[in-house]
């Protein structure tokens, strides 16, 4: 027969990670709330926006374009973003590395050059 008992002293250091992390999260909302003056007003209610009154409907529909020039700069960034391990590690991945982000990069020039050819990146 085996021995199946867990070191539970092993898993000590995920649960203090846990523990502080919620303490960082909750600790200074609770302290906020407790310490902090509590004397709200007609004009601390008030709504605001960008510093002048609000006009308009709040639920007025926006163009597709924005979400989609906004999809497309997170897009863009975030491959951006898988260049700066290649670029740390360039000497250890030799020439495959290498040919394998170039590879990556005219695709996403491809992707790029798509993009703006059907009209994606226009404001207007």
């Amino acid at each position: 027969m085996s021995d199946t008992t867990v070191d539970i002293s092993a898993y000590f250091p995920v649960l203090l990670f846990i523990c502080v992390g919620i303490a960082v999260g909750v600790l200074p909302q609770l302290l906020g709330r407790l310490l902090a003056p509590h004397r709200p007003d007609a004009e601390k209610l008030s709504q605001y926006e960008c510093g002048f009154e609000a006009f308009g409907n709040a639920r007025m529909q926006f163009s597709v374009k924005y979400y989609l020039v906004a999809i497309l700069f997170i897009l863009f960034d975030l491959e951006v973003v898988f260049l700066v391990p290649w670029a740390a590690a360039l000497r250890e991945v030799g020439m495959t590395g290498y040919l394998a982000v170039m590879v990556f990069l005219a695709l996403v020039t491809v992707g790029f050059v798509y993009e703006w050819k059907k009209g994606a990146m226009d404001w207007e």
